[in-house]
């Protein structure tokens, strides 16, 4: 496509984690141009944010409700890389002025605030998408590829992890190393969820279309933070039978960010590892055992050139895979400023936000009753 979409930021400031990893993967391949925003609270960071990304002066904001109010009908999409808690006022407001909308996981932070984005999105009828770019790494779009025509067989156990070490490490002087303030709190879903639980959600959907069910879990705090949970374990059952184990944590020594799936089903079994982004290990019920890569001769996705802006052997990684994902965004943008409707693809709308919002509150249900526990049905 040949489209350039013009963008502003809420949040995103050079002292979050996620403003310049968005700048970067949302013009990578030259579809998106950040032309406005307000990206910090405090006005230093603000103007220093403004300066780095080389923003106008004119369309600097220290207010993000002014920024709403003085872009609108000049740029094609908002995008908001706040902190969790504060999403769901932005969203009202920026729903209710009639912006496109790209939304950093996650979407908000309860499933009545959920359900009330729904209500707003389909009143308005507004373009949203929330970002889970681990589902832009090429080697996943190939599994999902696998998975859809067959080669696994029919799909009965996923085995996902994402453990981390930031609440338990500390400096080099035995001190704990203090998150941002809004991580050392929970909310009616507990932060660790917000933040790495609804990855692994997403991937499961993106995999596999199928649908939790019930949930049997437990919940720790094994760092610094006794005042949240850091580590969460449970046993999912989806739609079609098939159960996943599921395990995230931030208490994991060792672990920067060790993202791990495993996905097994009748004819064969597939593995894939964040550290290691470019191998899929596919295995098969006849005892054989195969390390796929772009350029092998089993992929059918991977080896298309907007999966390879460097040859195979020059390793792709996590800001390219978001790129892939703002590639997704844009061909959806697209299609729903020219048919006013939004299909989903490799993109993720409201009803898959707040299905993961729906499960992960399960999950905190099912650990403070220690026992399994339905979804109930959200509308």
């Amino acid at each position: 496509m040949d489209t350039t979409f013009t963008i502003g930021f809420i949040g995103g400031g050079l002292n979050s984690a996620v403003g310049i990893t968005h700048k970067i993967a949302s013009q990578m391949d030259g579809h998106f141009k950040l032309v406005t925003g307000c990206f910090s609270r405090h006005n230093d960071i603000n103007i220093q944010t403004a300066e780095y990304f080389n923003i106008d002066k004119k369309r600097l904001y220290f207010n993000w409700k002014e920024l709403l109010e003085h872009e609108k009908d000049k740029i094609d999409a908002i995008v908001i890389l706040t902190p969790t808690p504060s999403h769901y006022e932005i969203l009202e407001e920026t729903i209710k002025n009639q912006y496109a909308i790209i939304c950093e996981k996650a979407l908000v932070s309860s499933v009545d605030e959920g359900k009330k984005v729904k209500q707003l999105i389909h009143k308005y009828k507004n373009f949203l998408t929330v970002t889970f770019n681990y589902t832009g790494y090429p080697m996943i779009r190939e599994l999902k590829n696998m998975i859809n025509k067959g080669l696994l067989g029919d799909i009965n156990q996923i085995h996902i992890e994402m453990p981390q070490e930031t609440f338990i490490k500390v400096d080099k002087n035995g001190n704990p190393i203090y998150p941002q303030p809004w991580r050392q709190k929970d909310y009616d879903i507990p932060t660790v969820s917000l933040d790495l639980g609804v990855h692994l959600h997403s991937l499961i959907y993106f995999l596999t279309q199928k649908k939790p069910l019930e949930v049997v879990a437990i919940q720790n705090s094994f760092g610094h933070f006794k005042q949240v949970v850091d580590n969460v374990i449970s046993i999912i059952k989806y739609s079609d039978n098939m159960i996943c184990n599921m395990w995230y944590s931030k208490s994991a020594c060792g672990h920067r960010n060790g993202l791990r799936l495993r996905i097994f089903g009748t004819y064969g079994s597939a593995e894939w590892y964040q550290m290691k982004p470019e191998k899929l290990i596919v295995c098969d019920n006849k005892g054989n055992i195969q390390i796929v890569d772009r350029v092998s001769n089993l992929v059918e996705v991977t080896c298309l050139p907007r999966y390879n802006r460097f040859k195979a052997g020059h390793p792709a990684g996590f800001i390219e895979a978001f790129a892939n994902l703002y590639e997704d965004i844009a061909d959806t943008l697209q299609h729903y400023q020219q048919h006013k409707d939004t299909p989903v693809n490799y993109t993720f709308d409201i009803d898959i936000a707040l299905e993961g919002l729906n499960l992960l509150n399960t999950i905190n249900l099912s650990a403070k009753e220690k026992t399994f526990i339905k979804l109930e049905e959200v509308i």
